[in-house]
C-alpha cells in the first residue's frame, strides 16, 4: 500500500523548517523583497539548519534526503515566503545538474565546498535559458569550440538564477552545431574566469531575492575536466535533472496555494457584508472550496513524482508523474493567488496585504524550469510513446524563455 504520510524523521524535519519559516522569514518578506536578497543572518540560520544540502550527499557534507523529504521542506518555504526560498545560499540547481550529468569527482570539486563553514555565503548557479533562439539552426547561440586542452565558450545566457553572485555556473552550451539540440553540452564555469562577465540584473515581476539576470562568456577558457559528461545518454540526463528540479519548484508553489488560500479564507470569515461574513455567501464558500481542492491534489501529484524518484520506478514512469505534478501545481498556484486578490477586493492589490506579492511570485513561479507547457509536452511524448525530442520535451527559446 501507498502512503505518503510523513514518517517520524520527515514529520520533525518539516516541523523545525516550517517553524523557521513561520517565524524568520514569513515577517521579514517585505524586507527582503525591498532588499532583492536574503540578508545574512538568516542565510546563516538557513545554513545552520542545512537549508541549502537537502541534495547533496551525505559523504559530501549534505543532507542526502530523499525527494519526498525534500518536497516537504520546499512546501513550507514556499508558504512563508517564496522568493527568499529562491535567495537562500547553496548549490541550488547546480546540485542535481552535477548529479545527473557529472562523475563523482566533479561531485566532490564543486558540491563538497558548500558544506564548509561559510556555505552560508556560497551559491551555485545554471545558466540554460538564451533569450533569442538561433536564427539559422536549432539550439543554442552559446558556443563551445573544442581547444587543446579544453573548450573556448563565447555566447550570452539570460534569466539565470543567482547571476552575479554565484562561485560557479553550470554553463549549457552548442559543442555540435551541426546536431542541433542533440549536439549541446555542460561546462561548469568558475566566476573568476576572465572570459566571463556579469550582464544585467532582470527587474523581474516576483521573487525578488533570486537574483535573475545574464551572464556573458567571451573566449571563456575552461578545462577538458570541467566538461559534465554523463555516464548515459546526455539528453536523458538533461530531462532527469530538469524534472528534479522543477519538482521542487511545483513544491514551492504548493506552499504559496496553500499561503493565498488560508489568507482568503481568513479574510473572507472577517469581512462581513449584508450582516455576515462574505465567507458564508454561496459563490465565496465555493471557490474557497475550489482552491483547497487545488492545494490538496497538487500536493499529491507532487508526492508521488518525489516517490516515483525515491522507489526508482521506470524512469519515463518517474518523468511523467514529474510532468503532471509540475503542470497542476503551478495551474493551482495561479489560481489560488489569482482568487486571493479577487476575494480581497480592492484590498488585493495594494500592497498592505500580501495577496498581491503571491500573485507575482505565482505568475513567475511558472516560469521556473518546466512550465506548465513544457510540462504537458513531455507528458504528451511520454504517454503517446513519441520520440523525447529534445526541441519539444526541454524549454527552448523557441518555445518558452524559463528562469534556472
Amino acid at each position: 500500500m501507498i502512503c505518503f504520510e510523513p514518517n517520524e524523521e520527515q514529520r520533525l524535519l518539516r516541523d523545525a523548517v516550517a517553524q523557521f519559516a513561520k517565524s524568520r522569514l514569513r515577517p521579514r518578506m517585505r524586507e527582503v523583497e525591498k532588499l532583492r536578497g536574503v540578508p545574512e543572518d538568516l542565510r546563516k540560520d538557513a545554513h545552520e539548519l542545512g537549508l541549502g544540502l537537502l541534495h547533496l550527499p551525505q559523504e559530501l557534507g549534505g543532507q542526502g534526503l530523499p525527494l519526498t523529504s525534500a518536497v516537504l521542506i520546499e512546501e513550507e518555504l514556499g508558504h512563508a515566503d517564496a522568493g527568499a526560498a529562491f535567495g537562500l545560499a547553496g548549490p541550488g540547481a547546480m546540485a542535481f545538474a552535477l548529479t545527473e550529468l557529472g562523475s563523482d569527482e566533479q561531485k566532490a570539486r564543486f558540491l563538497a565546498p558548500f558544506a564548509e563553514a561559510d556555505g552560508h555565503s556560497k551559491y551555485g548557479a545554471v545558466a540554460w535559458s538564451e533569450a533569442k533562439p538561433h536564427r539559422e539552426r536549432p539550439g543554442f547561440s552559446a558556443i563551445a569550440r573544442k581547444v587543446e586542452g579544453g573548450f573556448v565558450l563565447s555566447g550570452a545566457k539570460s534569466f539565470v538564477e543567482r547571476a552575479g553572485i554565484a562561485q560557479h555556473y553550470v554553463v549549457f552550451a552548442q559543442v555540435d552545431e551541426a546536431r542541433g539540440w542533440e549536439g549541446i553540452g555542460a561546462f561548469v564555469v568558475d566566476s573568476s574566469n576572465p572570459g566571463l562577465r556579469i550582464g544585467d540584473r532582470h527587474v523581474t515581476l516576483g521573487l525578488d531575492a533570486a537574483r535573475f539576470g545574464e551572464i556573458v562568456l567571451h573566449d571563456a577558457r575552461v578545462e577538458e575536466a570541467d566538461r559534465l559528461v554523463p555516464s548515459g545518454d546526455f539528453t536523458r540526463g538533461v530531462l532527469r535533472f530538469f524534472s528534479k528540479q522543477s519538482l521542487l519548484v511545483a513544491a514551492r508553489a504548493v506552499g504559496v496555494a496553500r499561503a493565498a488560500f488560508e489568507l482568503a479564507r481568513d479574510y473572507c470569515e472577517t469581512r462581513a457584508a449584508f450582516g455576515k461574513p462574505i465567507g458564508h455567501f454561496q459563490a465565496v464558500a465555493f471557490t474557497l472550496a475550489d482552491r483547497l481542492m487545488d492545494v490538496e491534489s497538487a500536493r499529491g501529484l507532487v508526492l508521488r513524482a518525489a516517490w516515483a524518484w525515491d522507489a526508482a520506478l521506470p524512469e519515463l514512469e518517474a518523468i511523467a508523474m514529474t510532468a503532471n505534478a509540475v503542470a497542476h501545481a503551478q495551474e493551482a498556484c495561479m489560481r489560488a493567488a489569482d482568487d486571493a486578490v479577487q476575494l480581497h477586493g480592492g484590498s488585493g492589490f495594494i500592497r498592505d496585504y500580501p495577496v498581491e506579492k503571491l500573485m507575482r511570485d505565482a505568475k513567475q513561479l511558472a516560469l521556473c524550469m518546466q512550465t506548465p507547457e513544457q510540462a504537458d509536452q513531455v507528458f504528451g511524448a511520454i504517454a503517446l510513446s513519441a520520440k523525447l525530442d529534445p526541441a519539444l520535451v526541454l524549454p527552448t527559446p523557441e518555445t518558452q524563455a524559463v528562469f534556472t
